[in-house]
């Protein structure tokens, strides 16, 4: 059974090293972790005052994992939810903080259970998955990874600049589609027509 840091390595891995791209609102990034989270942390790692890109260049791995695992994992309590929804829960969060836990919301209330919409895990929310879980124990996990995907395409389809991580160049699923198809069962996953279909109102 992997761990909660197996599953934070294999993020790290996933994010990749270091990146500034002026069209990521998440700004200069290593290893997944944002300049806005390293300032959020005071994480000076240049010791030189100010948390700077310099800062986040010299983010080790091992650093990512920590601050994945405490800040992405423990903090917002996901270790509370059922098993089997945790590691697709963790993997958004990182990417998307608390809209990963808004997702799991408006899932269980699409399945008619009632929960408040608004991107925290308490007693409510962790009632709801567990009754989620219990309800559709087959499907829950890929129910959730589904939403995943819509709520990328949805957001490809109200920020133009952000198509580039929802579609590649030729066409193709872009990273933040596979993605989440990382975390759905095979026969749930788009073919690539169905992926060109989706994304074709873009040209």
């Amino acid at each position: 059974m992997q761990t909660v840091e197996d599953i934070a390595n294999e993020i790290v891995a996933r994010e990749g090293g270091f990146v500034n791209d002026p069209d990521d609102p998440g700004g200069a990034t290593n290893h997944g972790v944002t300049i806005h989270t390293m300032r959020r942390l005071g994480l000076d790692l240049d010791r030189d005052g100010e948390v700077t890109t310099r800062d986040v260049q010299l983010l080790t791995r091992a650093q990512a994992t920590r601050i994945f695992v405490d800040h992405y994992y423990r903090r917002p309590r996901i270790d509370q939810l059922p098993a089997p929804v945790q590691p697709s829960v963790f993997d958004m969060y990182v990417n998307a903080g608390a809209n990963a836990v808004r997702i799991l919301q408006r899932l269980l209330c699409d399945m008619r259970i009632e929960v408040a919409v608004e991107g925290v895990i308490g007693p409510q929310t962790r009632a709801a998955a567990a009754q989620g879980m219990q309800a559709a124990p087959d499907h829950f996990v890929d129910a959730y990874g589904i939403a995943r995907r819509n709520y990328y395409y949805a957001l490809a389809d109200a920020r133009p600049r952000s198509r580039k991580y929802a579609r590649r160049r030729d066409g193709g699923k872009g990273g933040w589609i596979k993605r989440a198809e990382a975390f759905i069962s095979e026969r749930y996953h788009l073919t690539e027509a169905q992926h060109r279909e989706r994304t074709a109102q873009w040209d």
